[in-house]
């Protein structure tokens, strides 16, 4: 049992990464109908940020971690407007197509300017560890990254829920026409939409950094994935669908890697996927709803 209740632990870690990134996919889509493969990069690039401020400039985790969220934000709305808006009228192949692109590009200038080694992220977080219960530990490292996350998830939903822009970006996701006709303003709806989305992967990339102590310039791939996974898994589109099935998918992982193989946890992250989309495409959270012909 101790050991049991050890892997959920660790899974909650780990998962809160996932959920953190699968809010920009989750958000996005709701608003444009857009999957976002570009969006594990940009958790990249937050990552790289973190590791350029900590090393170069000298500043602390903290002030590492705003800046990489600001940085991303502000590359996140970029990307939005130069490479989704003049496509936001075309098919979503189109827009699909491009995100695949701006995930290479993004990709391949990192490794660029970085070279393609693995860099050691510097050990920023402290390294102790305190019993929960039942022999149950958690490490500072897990502790903090519970924290900022769980913070930064009740302070995007104050944001959804209690402020005008919030507001603004559930009409937008209910109805885009309806909503211009009452005056709210579409495109600063959805440039918001993607400043909230990147600056949660630039703090998870941070996070990871200093959690794993290494990046590199293709660490977004599979962890942008996994979290889309995530986030099909809750119902893409729905906030709290997005925290469920991030948590999830990180204590499935963890678990399997525990008790089984870890050469495994890749497989059955896709394989739930699968089921997903063969038995309850619209995910934990989602309804099924009728289209009138």
């Amino acid at each position: 049992m101790t050991e049991f209740l050890q892997q959920i632990v660790n899974g909650l870690s780990l998962g809160s990464i996932y959920a953190l990134i699968a809010l920009g996919y989750t958000m996005v889509y709701g608003i444009i109908k857009l999957i976002n493969f570009a969006h594990g990069d940009i958790y990249m690039i937050g990552a790289y940020v973190g590791f350029i401020c900590i090393t170069s400039i000298g500043f602390g985790f903290l002030p590492a971690l705003i800046i990489a969220m600001i940085f991303c934000a502000m590359l996140g709305v970029i990307i939005e407007k130069v490479a989704y808006k003049p496509l936001r009228n075309f098919s979503r192949i189109s827009a699909l197509i491009t995100a695949i692109g701006i995930s290479l590009l993004l990709e391949y200038v990192v490794m660029f300017f970085a070279k393609a080694d693995v860099r050691a992220f510097p050990a920023v977080l402290p390294e102790t560890s305190r019993e929960l219960f039942m022999g149950v530990k958690i490490t500072d490292k897990q502790s903090i990254l519970l924290f900022i996350t769980i913070f930064l998830m009740v302070l995007l939903q104050f944001i959804v829920r209690k402020t005008m822009m919030g507001k603004a970006m559930r009409a937008v996701s209910m109805d885009k026409d309806a909503a211009q006709l009452m005056g709210i303003n579409v495109d600063r709806t959805i440039s918001f939409t993607f400043i909230l989305g990147s600056s949660l992967a630039g703090a998870a990339g941070v996070l990871v950094g200093a959690f794993y102590n290494s990046i590199d310039p293709f660490m977004g791939i599979m962890p942008g994935l996994k979290a889309f996974v995530a986030a099909v898994l809750g119902g893409i589109g729905i906030i709290p669908g997005a925290l469920v099935g991030g948590f999830s998918i990180g204590v499935i992982e963890t678990l399997i890697s525990g008790y089984g193989n870890s050469l495994y946890k890749d497989a059955v992250a896709f394989a739930i996927l699968i089921l997903v989309l063969l038995i309850k495409p619209s995910g934990l959270f989602g309804k099924n709803i009728r289209e009138k012909v």
